[in-house]
């Protein structure tokens, strides 16, 4: 199983972030999307069954509306985007909460994936669960003895 992760964050400088961070004197209270680490990303488990591949994100307090997954040739691109907006207005106040959450990642899929067939994604209890189904292995590539002339 060759499941590799695609990093595809936007970063404005090649160079290791430990080395950033010192250099401009990096304060964690003033940590931002440039800085970001990889725990801002949801907890992913992959299993490799008999006939598939189970893959599956932690993203509580999602709603299955907020996933956007797609395969593009053998990459698997999957991305959730949340946010609140509540107000409450009384006589003497006004109070406003709003948040905004996102992630976004990609993995390339072993070449057994039969990425043509349907992909299951169900999303429960906070996990959002894709199976992708495994294309059928060929008799040709059974063993076979070559004679020499």
């Amino acid at each position: 199983m060759t499941l590799v992760k695609f990093n595809n964050r936007n970063r404005l400088f090649p160079w290791s972030q430990g080395r950033l961070r010192s250099l401009l004197g990096y304060d964690p209270f003033f940590e931002d999307d440039l800085l970001a680490k990889d725990s801002d990303m949801p907890a992913m488990n992959v299993k490799e069954l008999d006939k598939e591949y189970e893959i599956e994100f932690a993203a509580p307090g999602f709603t299955k509306d907020d996933f956007n997954v797609t395969i593009e040739g053998d990459i698997l691109n999957v991305s959730g985007e949340k946010s609140t907006d509540k107000q409450e207005t009384e006589e003497n106040y006004t109070r406003r909460e709003f948040s905004y959450s996102s992630f976004n990642r990609s993995l390339k899929l072993p070449t057994n994936v039969n990425a043509d067939k349907k992909v299951k994604a169900t999303y429960n209890d906070g996990i959002l669960k894709l199976n992708l189904g495994k294309k059928e292995e060929t008799s040709a590539q059974s063993k076979r003895k070559i004679e020499i002339l």
